[in-house]
Formats: structure tokens, C-alpha cells, sequence
């Protein structure tokens, strides 16, 4: 394998080994949202024709899923090797920051997906889910975990302890992952949430996900995938400049 394929190996194999830390648990955290918030709001709440709230629900869940988890695999590796000092091992290789870029992200795009998929499968067994647009779903998918995954070099780049990494993740990523219409549509909040809503990149990333299932959704997926794309390509020049001047890894 070339020097990059190599470190993607490393990173799958990383978090795999733990596959029941990283994968199961948070498809069984998925499960319970799922159970809990379904159960309880079914026959009380309505977002679109034709559609149960449990079936709503779902893929918020899968998508909330896997951009928690692909943030989680990088910025959690690059903390892990730079607390216990084995990072210095990759800085002697002759890998470019381009090798870096690509084997941190690519392996969050793998477990945020494998998640997704795992969250997805166990959902078949509470509601019934079709994809009216399979492509927006793998696409909205990608782009997210990949997303994620280039915040997640940042976070963990600029993290010197744990707690430091927890904060980030606390206050920033997951407010903004559960306010983005996981468990409601964006038309059910007053009008000055509503516009506070559309300033928020994960809302356009669920929602544009949402829509590969159900066809429709609260704004148009093509704003969802130029937003998307658009903080993807901002926040992974952001990561590849870090990567490139040795921002805390190199002294």
C-alpha cells in the first residue's frame, strides 16, 4: 500500500477493533432516541403527509449519527497520538499534509457511514423507509461525514488535552447537531428560530438528507448541497493549512 493507504488502514483498523464502542453503542443510542421520543410523540405530532413521526425520526437519527461519529474518529485520534506521543512516529514518515488530509477524513467518511448504515438497518425493524432519491442520501452522506470529519482534524489539532477536545464537542458540535431539525421540522419553530435555523450548516445537512427519503423537505436540496459543500470546502482548506504549517504537532 502507498503511505496514505497505509495510514487510512491504521485509522479503520483503530477504531474498528473497538467496533463496540464506536459502532455499536452509538446505533444503540440512535435506538433509543428512536423508541423514547417515537413512542412518546407518535400520535401527537404530524411534520409531513403521509409520513409517521417514526418514520421522520429516522433519518435525522442516521444523519445526526454519522456526523457525530466521523467528527469523533478524527479529532479523537490526533488527540489520543498527541497525549500519549506516539504522533512523532508519523511526523518522521515522509507523508505530505495532502496524506494526512485524506486518511484522517477518509476514515471518518468510513465509520460515519458505517454507523449510518447501522443506525438505518435497526430502524427497518420500527418503521417503514423507502428512498424516493438514494442518491441525495449517499451524497448528503458523504459530504457530511466528510465535513465532519476535516472539523474534527481541526478540533483535534488545536485540542492540547481532553477536556479541551470535550468542550468543543459539547458546546459546539452537539448544540448544533441537535438543533438542526433532528427531531422537528424547522416550520414548527417561531419565525426568528426559524431564520436563527438557516444559519446553522447541520440543518442544510439533514435536511438535504432527509429529502433523498421522503422527497420532500424544508428548503430545497440544491441550497442544502451548495451550503454543504460550500462549509466543506471551507473548513477542509482551514485543516489543510493546519496540516501544512504543523499547527501543535511540530515544535
Amino acid at each position: 500500500m502507498m503511505g496514505w493507504q497505509t495510514l487510512l488502514f491504521k485509522e479503520i483498523s483503530r477504531f474498528w477493533k473497538v467496533a463496540f464502542q464506536t459502532v455499536a453503542g452509538p446505533v444503540l443510542t440512535a435506538m433509543l432516541y428512536l423508541l423514547i421520543f417515537g413512542h412518546a410523540l407518535e400520535a401527537h405530532v404530524k411534520v409531513y403527509d403521509a409520513v409517521s413521526y417514526t418514520a421522520f425520526l429516522v433519518p435525522g437519527l442516521a444523519m445526526m449519527s454519522v456526523l457525530q461519529n466521523a467528527f469523533a474518529n478524527s479529532s479523537s485520534s490526533l488527540i489520543m497520538s498527541k497525549v500519549m506521543g506516539n504522533l512523532v512516529f508519523l511526523l518522521l514518515t515522509p507523508l505530505s499534509y495532502w496524506n494526512w488530509f485524506v486518511a484522517y477524513v477518509g476514515a471518518s467518511v468510513v465509520r460515519g457511514l458505517v454507523v449510518g448504515l447501522g443506525v438505518f438497518a435497526v430502524s427497518t425493524f420500527f418503521a417503514d423507509l423507502s428512498m424516493v432519491a438514494p442518491w441525495w442520501v449517499i451524497l448528503f452522506a458523504i459530504l457530511g461525514s466528510a465535513l465532519m470529519g476535516a472539523l474534527g482534524v481541526i478540533a483535534g489539532l488545536w485540542a492540547e488535552k481532553f477536556d479541551q477536545l470535550a468542550g468543543f464537542q459539547n458546546f459546539i458540535v452537539m448544540p448544533m447537531t441537535f438543533l438542526s431539525g433532528v427531531f422537528y421540522s424547522i416550520h414548527s419553530l417561531p419565525p426568528f428560530w426559524q431564520r436563527v435555523s438557516h444559519f446553522n450548516p447541520f440543518f442544510y445537512m439533514i435536511d438535504g438528507f432527509r429529502y433523498g427519503f421522503f422527497g420532500v423537505s424544508d428548503v430545497s436540496p440544491w441550497l442544502s448541497l451548495t451550503v454543504v459543500a460550500s462549509a466543506l470546502a471551507l473548513v477542509s482548506v482551514i485543516a489543510i493549512a493546519l496540516l501544512k504549517t504543523g499547527y501543535k504537532i511540530r515544535s
